[in-house]
């Protein structure tokens, strides 16, 4: 009998050994909006900022509830309500890849993009002041003598 190279059952081991797909870039439609997460509420609840400049709330569909994790700062494809303006459904979660070529087809502007990454350039620079205060001397002067 052959040797079990694979630990345990040989099954298991060709799972998710497939090519990785490549899926075709979403572009929105009428009744459609690009949306960035500003908060994380909880019971599949977000608070999201779209880009006509209305705050929603935005509902994570079922279809995306454990196979697409959504986090602070993405950028999602939301679907619009009719008879709701202030709340919304996500249709699907942007990569970075897939914003950079939005940005590119003039779909979105950058500046959602770069305020993330300016959230963490002023995250970066409170930490670094925070850290060159840790290093000063506290004021207390101690001497042998005392002690």
């Amino acid at each position: 009998m052959p040797k079990n190279t694979f630990g345990g059952n040989k099954a298991k081991g060709f799972k998710n050994s497939g090519p990785i797909k490549e899926t075709e870039l979403v572009i929105k439609s009428r009744d459609q909006e690009y949306a960035k997460v500003v908060k994380l509420l909880g019971s599949n609840m977000v608070d999201l900022q779209c880009f006509d400049g209305v705050k929603r709330l935005g509902l994570i569909r079922g279809a995306l509830r454990k196979k697409c994790w959504i986090s602070l700062n993405d950028i999602v494809l939301i679907g619009l309500r009719d008879y709701q303006d202030n709340k919304c459904d996500i249709l699907s979660k942007y990569s970075q890849d897939e914003v950079r070529n939005l940005i590119k087809l003039n779909q979105i502007t950058g500046s959602f993009e770069n305020s993330s990454l300016d959230n963490n350039k002023n995250n970066n620079s409170i930490l670094q002041e925070i850290s060159e205060n840790n290093n000063d001397e506290c004021g207390f002067n101690f001497t042998f003598d005392e002690i």
